[in-house]
């Protein structure tokens, strides 16, 4: 579906500022340099020019709004080393654009997606099916992960930051010792492509699903499968776990509970499935606690708090759901930046992944203000995925670079 086809009033349509990716080296140098910002909302399209006389390396707390300026439409309201602040005089539309302190391109040669991290380490692959371990402080690498045949889709760590979890085309999940780069163990019997996976509670429980529309439930320590949790009629693309209170339904099982499954009983898993809906199950007791109807494929689902659930689609909308009330979104809104990759709430907000290049965060207690915080860096490449820690945030863009930013202070 394209999205200008998709039926969505003028007023869903989040403004979009965009500036040129390189911003922060076109104005690190000094004399006069000239960097192009836009603002796309609806039909309607402006473009403009920041210039610096001074340029960034003179810039002071003090001095910084007299070193660059806007060309008409739009103004600059604040900037720092690494951060620049652009409005919209039209629409208010603004955004506070960063700049990231490091490029790790020696990390991966091919598009890169899936990046975890925990314990100064990360974890991320790549379209030439190479996993690598690597160190999130200068992005040696540390360990190649191989054994999948197939491309790996998904990867992440345990909760002891000890062990890797990954899924791939060749059906397989895999679980790995991140000291030794050793496969523990392989869990098989999904029939089609393995999509993503979550860890339940510490880890004695996985759930994965697949391209063959279903999830699973899996015993780590005996590698079995102990169960389907679901069957959905359509490919299942992501999938996001939630320990509830008891105030939400979430079904009761219809046999006996095996004695491996391991802290389900609260348990709700979600489910973005390529038919354009997202599905809830409770885990313990398979069964269906809601579904809720999107414009398009959804491909990427999230918990922002045990009673708010966000998806974003292929053609580019973004629903936050109460799992109490599924019947109408809390929000909707079309974000006129391409596909949504990946949503990844933090710090009380979410970042956004999106098929133009964007990594935008939004804060959740101000939804209904165009403001985003922008990582910039990729030259239109699609941004795939993104990890945080601590301080620190890294993306994954087809142009085969993790990007290393520091948040702003609100965000840590």
């Amino acid at each position: 579906m394209n999205p200008e086809d998709a039926t969505i009033s003028t007023s869903m349509i989040k403004p979009a500022i965009g500036i040129q990716n390189d911003w922060y080296d076109v104005f690190r140098g000094d004399g006069v340099r000239k960097a192009w910002i836009s603002m796309k909302s609806g039909c309607q399209s402006s473009y403009g020019e920041l210039h610096s006389t001074d340029g960034l390396n003179s810039v002071s707390a003090s001095d910084g709004l007299n070193s660059v300026s806007a060309s008409d439409g739009f103004e600059v309201s604040n900037i720092s080393e690494r951060s620049i602040t652009v409005r919209h005089c039209t629409s208010e539309a603004s955004a506070t654009f960063r700049a990231p302190t490091n490029s790790f391109e020696q990390i991966h040669n091919q598009s890169v997606s899936h990046p975890k991290t925990r314990g100064g380490l990360g974890v991320s692959v790549c379209s030439g099916n190479r996993m690598l371990l690597w160190e999130t402080s200068n992005g040696s690498v540390r360990r190649t992960l191989d054994g999948h045949i197939c491309d790996v889709t998904t990867c992440r760590f345990f909760p002891s930051g000890l062990v890797v979890l990954s899924g791939g085309l060749d059906m397989q999940l895999k679980i790995w010792s991140a000291e030794t780069g050793q496969c523990a163990t392989t869990l098989k019997g999904h029939v089609g492509g393995i999509t993503d996976a979550a860890v339940v509670e510490r880890g004695r429980n996985v759930v994965s699903v697949s391209r063959d529309a279903t999830a699973r439930l899996w015993d780590c320590g005996q590698s079995v499968c102990l169960s389907v949790v679901a069957k959905c009629d359509s490919v299942i693309n992501s999938c996001a776990l939630q320990a509830t209170d008891n105030s939400v339904y979430l079904g009761q099982p219809d046999q006996s509970v095996s004695e491996r499954e391991v802290a389900t009983d609260r348990q709700l898993l979600i489910l973005a499935c390529e038919s354009g809906v997202l599905e809830g199950f409770g885990l313990r007791a398979k069964e269906k606690i809601f579904q809720a109807v999107c414009t398009d494929a959804v491909n990427t689902c999230a918990f922002l708090t045990p009673m708010q659930v966000i998806c974003g689609t292929h053609n580019g909308q973004i629903y936050i759901f109460d799992i109490r009330n599924i019947s109408s979104a809390l929000h909707h809104w079309y974000e006129k930046r391409g596909v949504i990759y990946n949503i990844t709430p933090v710090c009380g907000g979410f970042l956004t992944c999106t098929g133009d290049g964007s990594c935008i965060f939004r804060d959740c207690t101000n939804l209904n203000q165009n403001h985003v915080i922008d990582f910039a860096g990729s030259d239109c490449d699609p941004i795939y995925k993104v990890a945080s820690s601590g301080s620190r945030l890294f993306t994954a863009c087809r142009d085969s670079i993790i990007r290393k930013y520091v948040l702003p202070k609100n965000m840590v």
